[in-house]
């Protein structure tokens, strides 16, 4: 039996693989009761990038707008992206008040404080 690589499928690869990078590549972890995001955006100016939270969801967008076509310049080829990306990240019950982003060398590193349960904890007394 021939493994599936082998049948028609194959010939379909390269021609439905995705290889535009119009996608945020991102790292998160957890660390000091914070979630911490780290997300890839090579090429952008930090002007063009936003960062919102709203009802427990963090959303990154970021936009880069398309070379004006100068005189004398024809394109050969253009593979570098231009456009609009977003990503959203659910978080849930967070500090949106303590929320901090810093943009360097094309990363984009968010803390997500997450709230503290025991502030809002409340102790019942029984009868």
């Amino acid at each position: 039996m021939l493994p599936r690589k082998y049948y028609l499928d194959s010939i379909f690869d390269n021609f439905m693989e995705d290889n535009t990078v119009d996608t945020m590549k991102c790292d998160i972890y957890e660390k000091d009761n914070a979630y911490h995001i780290m997300a890839d955006i090579p090429g952008i100016d930090k002007k063009d990038i936003q960062v919102e939270c709203n009802n427990g969801y963090l959303t990154i967008t970021a936009t880069k707008e398309d070379e004006k076509e100068e005189d004398g310049k024809r394109f050969i080829r253009k593979e570098r992206f231009y456009g609009k990306v977003c990503r959203k990240f659910y978080v849930g019950d967070v500090e949106e008040d303590e929320i901090k982003a810093e943009f360097k060398d094309g990363i984009l590193s968010i803390t997500v404080p997450k709230e503290d349960k025991e502030k809002n904890k409340k102790v019942i007394d029984i009868q």
